[in-house]
């Protein structure tokens, strides 16, 4: 698991709280042959805020 937080309904016992300085991004991945491409791009807000959703 690359993402070191919890946010929305993925919630991780190691890491309890979100990480919006490293991880408010889109997560993409690629398959190429045997190999799974990682990346992660920013996210872009425009004119909303970043607020945190409970359940």
């Amino acid at each position: 698991i690359m993402r070191r937080e919890s946010r929305g309904a993925h919630w991780r016992l190691d890491y309890p709280t979100r990480d919006d300085e490293n991880f408010l991004k889109h997560s993409l991945f690629t398959k190429i042959d045997d190999y799974v491409k990682t990346e992660f791009i920013d996210v872009n807000l425009g004119k909303f805020e970043v607020k945190e959703r409970t359940y």
